[in-house]
C-alpha cells in the first residue's frame, strides 16, 4: 500500500476539526479591540522594478565575455579573472 493513501485519508478526516479550531481562533483574534485597524488591512504588493532590462543587459554582456574567453582559449583561474574584469568594464 502506498504511504500517500493513508496520509491523505488522515488529512481529510482532520479537515473538519481544523476548520472548527481555525474558526474559534479567528473569532478570538477579531474580538480584541486593542488591534490597530492597519494590522487587519491587506498588504499592498510591492511595486515592480525595472531590473528586467538591466538583468537582460548583464546577461548579454556576460555571454559576450564568455564567448571572448572561449575564443582566447582561456581556462581555469585565467578565464574566471578575465570574465570578472570583462563584465565589470563599461
Amino acid at each position: 500500500m502506498r504511504v500517500s493513501v493513508p496520509v491523505t485519508a488522515l488529512c481529510l478526516s482532520m479537515l473538519p476539526l481544523m476548520a472548527v479550531l481555525a474558526g474559534s481562533h479567528a473569532g478570538a483574534a477579531t474580538a480584541t479591540p486593542d488591534a490597530p485597524p492597519s494590522a487587519t488591512a491587506p498588504v499592498a504588493p510591492a511595486a515592480p522594478t525595472n531590473d528586467v532590462p538591466d538583468a537582460a543587459a548583464k546577461h548579454a554582456k556576460r555571454t559576450d565575455c564568455l564567448k571572448e574567453a572561449r575564443a582566447k582559449k582561456l581556462v581555469g583561474a585565467a578565464k574566471t579573472a578575465y570574465i570578472k574584469t570583462c563584465v565589470a568594464s563599461p
